[in-house]
């Protein structure tokens, strides 16, 4: 294998520079792209900690305490800094930790397929630049853990695969499929799937072992029905120890009956049942397959139209009879890993594109290799989508100047990002030879303007001041929470106080807050807590209807992530102001 590293030039390494400083960038911040369940999952974690004990795992929240495996808790413990003064970085880093690993993984195994130093770091910021990744690789969620366990074994044939020189031909210490793949290996393979597993869930073994056992029998010459059989045996011998390794928690946890009914009945097994016909739900329900099918390209993000344009490729190569070719090879190899991953997952009822995101990794290598393959319309497409996304997220930036949000310094910095983003949409799209690595570009840029969009709410403008919370401390506070577990974020923004949470779905609507069922439930609230935060959408309105029996101590703005039907439409698009923001403000009776 020649290296080329004339193919590397700065322009790349400053790309991929700036692909890792993004992960960074704004890791703290509440609005950092990721799930609804990443605060079920710090509550558990936070609980769990305080309990002092590490099994069993501790919940508040009705039916969702055994949601996943320990290991992820474990994580947080051992990195959360549960203080006073601890904030969302302390949890989020180790999943970007994993995610760099992985990165480096991957780039690393494309250096060695193609040779060339340019298609590894290409590959490596494609991976970074897919939305998923940046969703699900920055954020406390378990996809860049299992990620990166499960893909370990993959990486080593790969890198068995790929030590094969093109002269020879032939691929190095698999030709008996014995050499290699002693007992040893499947064994380390197996406990090393086993920490993915204790990281999601034990039904990740099947793709898992599914993809290696046909990639090792694939890459064996020749390829007869005994090697079959060796590989079955030992990769079936690697599940099983990974299936150990995941049973130890039901071996340490005091109550293994409830970890029985609440993850493999209710959190595993109820993802197979359907509701009426499985087929009518298959092909016509919420989650149809042939929705599924495009599971790749929605995890691509803003990168879509790329990842079909690869995708129509794949097809018309495979219908021209090349997969023949690839068949035991590193390219075969990553195939492989797409097409039965996304098999596994189109059986259950439940379908969704996130569980293919351990797939993602061959998806950008493939990517990579074929880059220059895929058509140049499919990037266009890519750079527009940029282009309204980066103008609409500048507009956002000075309305929220204008409304003393953002001072001067928040709004030049996210103006600059923005600019360079379209200046890289604009060179895109008017120099063809610029067009594709345009996109990584416009793209990475889009992720690093919302987050400098979104300082301001990250820092002073989101948070009560010092003062505040020096009072705020050992108090019963009635927070709001209209999605499961969303009161946790409160544990950053008022530590040290009881939290209750109440049912807030019309607190972003205007009418509910002025008619006479919302001051009654205002009242309730402040008659029986020390305090309540309390959702105010019209940011015009100078008063809240509970006084003068109460007192604003402080107040903070925030995003409303509701809306009545019609309040955002094509002819307010381009002002927010009058839909995208609101006030909460923090009340306590008066004395």
């Amino acid at each position: 294998m020649h290296l080329k590293p004339d193919n590397l030039s700065w322009p790349w390494c400053i790309l991929l520079l700036c692909a890792v400083a993004v992960y960074f960038f704004g890791l703290a911040s509440p609005y950092a792209p990721t799930n609804g369940d990443e605060m079920v999952y710090i509550h558990i974690a936070r609980l769990t900690a305080a309990s002092g004990h590490w099994l069993p795992l501790v919940s508040d929240l009705d039916n969702m305490r055994n949601t996943k495996p320990p290991l992820l808790f474990w994580q947080a413990m051992a990195s959360g800094d549960w203080s006073a003064q601890g904030t969302l970085f302390s949890l989020r880093w180790p999943s970007v930790a994993y995610t760099l690993l992985t990165t480096a993984a991957l780039g690393w195994i494309t250096l060695r397929i193609s040779g060339q130093w340019r298609t590894a770091a290409l590959a490596a910021i494609a991976y970074l630049a897919f939305f998923s990744t940046y969703r699900y690789g920055r954020a406390y969620l378990t996809s860049a853990p299992e990620t990166f366990w499960l893909g370990l074994p993959l990486w080593y044939l790969l890198f068995q695969q790929s030590a094969a020189t093109p002269s020879a031909g032939r691929r190095l210490a698999l030709d008996d499929g014995r050499s290699d793949w002693t007992f040893k290996a499947y064994t380390a393979c197996g406990a090393l799937m086993g920490v993915g597993l204790l990281y999601k869930s034990f039904a990740l073994i099947a793709p898992a072992a599914a993809t290696l056992a046909c990639a090792i029998w694939l890459s064996q010459a020749p390829r007869e029905w005994g090697g079959l059989v060796r590989a079955g045996f030992g990769v079936s011998w690697a599940a099983l120890v990974a299936l150990g390794v995941f049973a130890l928690w039901f071996a340490f946890d005091p109550d293994p009956a409830a970890v029985w009914q609440e993850f493999v009945i209710g959190e595993n097994a109820g993802k197979l049942q359907a509701s009426g016909s499985y087929w009518q739900a298959a092909l016509a329900g919420d989650n149809p397959l042939w929705l599924q099918a495009l599971a790749y390209p929605e995890n691509a993000g803003l990168l879509l139209p790329v990842a079909l344009g690869l995708c129509l490729y794949g097809l018309w190569s495979g219908w021209r009879g090349h997969w023949r070719t690839w068949l035991g090879k590193p390219q075969g190899t990553l195939l492989l890993w797409l097409l039965i991953w996304l098999l596994v997952f189109s059986i259950p009822s439940q379908r969704s594109a996130r569980y293919l995101i351990p797939a993602m990794p061959a998806f950008a290598i493939l990517l990579a290799l074929h880059w220059e393959r895929v058509a140049r319309g499919w990037f266009a497409v890519t750079l527009f989508i940029a282009t309204v996304a980066l103008s609409m997220l500048a507009r956002i930036a000075w309305v929220m100047h204008d409304m003393g949000i953002a001072d001067n310094n928040n709004l030049w910095a996210t103006l600059l990002l923005a600019g360079l983003g379209l200046s890289a949409c604009v060179a895109g799209m008017f120099k063809p030879d610029w067009t594709r690595n345009a996109t990584l570009a416009a793209c990475l840029a889009l992720y690093a303007c919302f987050t400098a969009m979104t300082a301001p709410l990250s820092g002073a403008q989101g948070a009560y001041d010092s003062q505040v919370k020096a009072r705020m401390h050992g108090l019963r506070i009635a927070v709001p929470s209209g999605f499961n577990a969303q009161y946790e974020r409160f544990e950053f923004l008022l530590p040290g106080n009881t939290l209750v949470p109440y049912e807030a779905q019309n607190s972003n609507s205007q009418a509910s807050h002025s008619d006479p069922a919302s001051k009654q439930e205002l009242d309730y609230l402040l008659q029986n807590h020390d305090a309540v935060v309390w959702l105010e959408p019209d940011v015009a309105k100078n008063q809240v209807n509970c006084l003068p029996s109460c007192v604003v101590l402080g107040q903070r703005w925030h995003v409303k992530s509701r809306h009545r039907a019609g309040e955002v439409n094509l002819s307010n698009l381009w002002r927010p102001q009058e839909w995208l923001f609101g006030k909460e403000l923090l009340i306590v009776p008066a004395p």
